[in-house]
């Protein structure tokens, strides 16, 4: 007889062998799962959404990793659910990460035998629907990682990549995971500042022929085209027409479509196409973040903005702090260089400022308001000492971002052209930075 002890052992080397949430070694922050929960919120659970069941699946593990464990295990039953109805049918492999994080969470619990019995629903599964390929994941496990790491992290879109490639390797006809796929190599690029090659462009064109109601990826294909120097203002206007006419949720296009008018059609264009919508949807918290967006798009390329638009983009900020105080360090930070813009209150940017700095902040956040302080100080106060001295302690932070890269080369530009007295200490301190 195997005692307790050693049922208990085995038990847990059987959990850890599972590919599922619990076991990839998804480990942020609270405050970044809190941002993520909300970002997935905004994606909606409308019927039709071949992620749907992925979507449950990562929303319970993040309820679980705060200590929702009662939210977890609906947000888990509800996973499951979506997955039978988008797949038609009680059973199969895409249920494999479900039944292991459901395994895991039972196990918290303590209802040990409720784990081991999602543990023999595995193991039936993966007897009853191999992998194509003995020597890989079964492609649906693959195609859910893949899915949820484009949401953890831009770091870590070319590992979701290759995860991509394997499942649609071993099963190509999944139209969604070669959309999912060309979304994220697109993402990646932007996140490098780098332009996608022909070979990606031909990619997007083939999976948008193949998901032609994909709205967020002919948005992102339209986005490439002007790139390169094709007129795209007839396909933006009317694509927007049908942006407008899908249900709101971050994966409809919206934001990709309102950056795309900025960049390539009108600014105003842009600003009136997020107002329509916003006033179509007036409660849609997603709707209101994407119009403040606007404007603080319009303010920022203005040298001289109207106070009235000023008035608009400060009453929106506000609301949409309240309404994401998850992400309120970011919006605040905008709010806060909206008011440098204002004619009547911009010391009031220097007092957020000030409040921010005075948080207890993680050191990712405090890389990041220390970056962004830094270009108020230069820009907004010409206070070009104190800048250096910001851009210093958000580089001294050994945490890899683009906002440390980005001090780290304002440092560097302020070296090169040698007319700083702070030249000597600069260079000393990029001589012993600390890696990540």
């Amino acid at each position: 007889m195997m005692s307790a002890a050693q049922s208990q052992t085995t038990l847990e080397s059987k959990l850890e062998a599972l590919q599922c949430h619990f076991t990839w070694d998804l480990d942020p922050s609270r405050s970044k799962l809190l941002r993520l929960r909300d970002k997935l919120e905004d994606i909606g659970t409308e019927e039709g959404n071949s992620w749907l069941g992925h979507i449950y699946n990562l929303r319970g593990f993040i309820q679980y990793k705060l200590g929702f464990k009662e939210d977890a295990q609906r947000l888990f039953s509800k996973a499951a659910e979506a997955f039978r109805q988008m797949r038609n049918a009680d059973e199969g492999p895409w249920l494999l990460v479900n039944y292991g994080n459901l395994a895991w969470l039972h196990h918290h619990l303590g209802e040990q035998a409720e784990s081991q019995a999602y543990l023999s629903k595995v193991d039936a599964l993966i007897n009853k629907y191999p992998s194509p390929s003995q020597d890989e994941l079964h492609p649906e496990i693959c195609a859910e990682k893949a899915w949820t790491l484009t949401k953890f992290s831009a770091e870590q879109k070319q590992l979701a990549a290759d995860y991509f490639e394997k499942a649609i390797r071993m099963q190509p006809g999944m139209v969604e995971w070669n959309t999912s796929h060309v979304i994220g190599l697109v993402g990646a690029y932007r996140h490098n500042n780098k332009t996608p090659g022909a070979d990606i462009l031909e990619k997007m064109r083939i999976a948008k022929e193949n998901d032609p109601e994909n709205l967020y990826l002919a948005v992102l294909y339209l986005e490439q085209c002007a790139k390169k120097g094709d007129r795209i203002e007839d396909d933006a206007r009317e694509l927007a027409t049908k942006v407008l006419r899908n249900p709101v949720s971050s994966y409809s296009g919206t934001k990709a479509l309102l950056r795309v008018y900025v960049n390539y059609v009108s600014m105003d264009e842009a600003i009136d196409l997020a107002e329509e919508a916003l006033n179509n949807h007036p409660d849609e918290r997603y709707l209101k973040r994407c119009v403040a967006l606007c404007y603080k798009w319009k303010i920022y390329g203005d040298s001289r903005p109207k106070q009235s638009m000023i008035d608009r983009a400060i009453s929106l900020h506000k609301e949409v702090i309240s309404l994401y105080p998850h992400y309120s360090l970011m919006k605040t930070i905008s709010l806060a260089n909206i008011y440098a813009k204002s004619n009547r209150e911009q010391a009031k940017a220097e007092q957020i400022f000030q409040e921010l700095l005075q948080r207890d902040l993680e050191p990712a956040d405090k890389q990041l308001l220390y970056t962004y302080y830094a270009k108020h100080l230069y820009f907004n106060q010409k206070n070009f000492q104190k800048s250096i001295k910001y851009n210093m302690k958000a580089a001294a932070i050994p945490q890899q971002s683009s906002f440390r890269e980005n001090s780290i080369r304002a440092l560097k530009k302020v070296q090169h052209k040698g007319r700083n007295r702070m030249c000597r200490e600069i260079e000393e301190f990029l001589a012993n930075l600390q890696e990540p």
